[in-house]
């Protein structure tokens, strides 16, 4: 499972428990990354930073963020085992309240999904992210709006997806593109604005 997170896993990978359930497997992530290419990206929610490290392989510029100061010295450091620190802006931060400061082509984010339990809803609903602020995910998304045109979403893959939809008022339209690895359904990503 560890190569699948990251294939580099043996060069000195290093996460937390919490990572190992929450990092994007990084053919997915390579393959996000590539629909998000463009100058300056922000993920608001890097974590370890699997997606961060694909998104600067594609970028000219990555804003990785993330309210936990071990998350940043994981994504640190992982990024410097790929080779693409140089190119990450890295911010111990809570986005909630440093998002006015903040401006980017592209947001990709990943908000916490809400622990490994999120797995066993049938319907999962955007509220449930990041609940302990007001909207869940419907609030962070009306943050995210404000700093970039362009915004990836990848949630889990039993999200409802008329909320998805919601979510597209004001852009005109969205592409919901359904992650599958080695077979199976592994989450979903929605794309807002203009990708590749």
């Amino acid at each position: 499972m560890r190569h699948l997170l990251f294939t580099n896993f043996d060069r000195g990978i290093l996460l937390d428990t919490e990572s190992f359930y929450s990092v994007c497997p990084e053919v997915l992530s390579y393959h996000i990354a590539k629909r998000c290419k463009n100058n300056i990206v922000l993920d608001p929610f890097c974590g370890a930073g699997g997606n961060i490290i694909q998104l600067a392989k594609t970028c000219k510029r990555v804003i990785a963020c993330d309210i936990e100061p071990d998350k940043i010295k994981l994504a640190r450091h992982n990024a410097e085992i790929y080779g693409v620190a140089h190119k990450i802006e890295f911010i111990v931060g809570d986005i909630f309240q440093i998002y006015p400061k903040l401006k980017a082509d592209v947001v990709f984010m990943s908000p916490p999904w809400g622990g490994p339990g999120y797995s066993i809803d049938k319907s999962y609903s955007l509220t449930s992210m990041c609940d302990s602020y007001f909207g869940g995910g419907f609030g962070i998304f009306d943050i995210v709006k404000t700093i970039a045109p362009n915004i990836a979403f990848h949630m889990p893959k039993t999200t409802n997806i008329l909320e998805c939809m919601w979510l597209a008022n004001g852009f005109g339209k969205v592409e919901i593109q359904q992650n599958i690895i080695n077979g199976r359904l592994n989450s979903i990503t929605a794309f807002y604005g203009d990708f590749h």
